[in-house]
C-alpha cells in the first residue's frame, strides 16, 4: 500500500481550481486513498497553513473551511499526524530544508518508512531529492 505525505500546496490544489493539472494529479492520490489503495498522512501544520491560505488568500468563509477540513479528516485512508520527531526536524531545518513547514513534512517522511511526499513546490521537491526522499511526480 502506498503511503503519501501531503503538503499544503497539494491540499489547496485539490480543493481549488487554481491549477487544473495539479488538481487532477492530486485527485488521483486521494481517489486511491478513498478506495483503500493508499494512505495519506497530513501533518497538523498543513491544516493550519491550509486554513490561513483559504481564509486570507481565497477569502473562503470560515464555516466552509471548517466543512472542508471535516470532510477531509473523515476520508478513508487519511490520517492527520500531530506528533513530530523534533530531533529529525531540527536536523533538517534550516540548513537542509529552509522552510519550517516544509521541514515538518520532510521530517515526517523520515519517520514513515516507504512514504512519498506529494508537493507541487519545485524548491521543496529539489531539497527532498537531495535528501533521497521519494517525491510524487506532480
Amino acid at each position: 500500500m502506498k503511503k503519501y505525505i501531503i503538503d499544503t500546496n497539494a491540499l489547496i490544489s485539490f480543493v481549488t481550481d487554481r491549477n487544473p493539472t495539479q488538481q487532477k494529479k492530486i485527485a488521483k492520490v486521494f481517489e486511491g486513498t478513498a478506495n483503500l489503495k493508499g494512505l495519506v498522512f497530513c501533518p497538523q501544520n498543513v491544516l493550519t497553513e491550509f486554513v490561513f491560505v483559504m481564509d486570507k488568500v481565497y477569502h473562503i468563509p470560515k464555516m466552509d473551511i471548517k466543512t472542508m477540513i471535516g470532510d477531509f479528516i473523515v476520508t478513508p485512508g487519511v490520517e492527520v499526524v500531530h506528533e513530530i520527531n523534533l530531533d529529525t526536524l531540527l536536523n533538517l531545518w534550516p540548513k537542509k530544508i529552509p522552510d519550517y513547514g516544509d521541514a515538518i513534512v520532510a521530517s515526517l517522511s523520515q519517520n514513515i518508512k516507504g512514504s512519498i511526499v506529494a508537493t507541487f513546490d519545485r524548491t521543496f521537491r529539489a531539497a527532498l531529492r537531495k535528501l533521497g526522499v521519494p517525491v510524487l511526480s506532480l
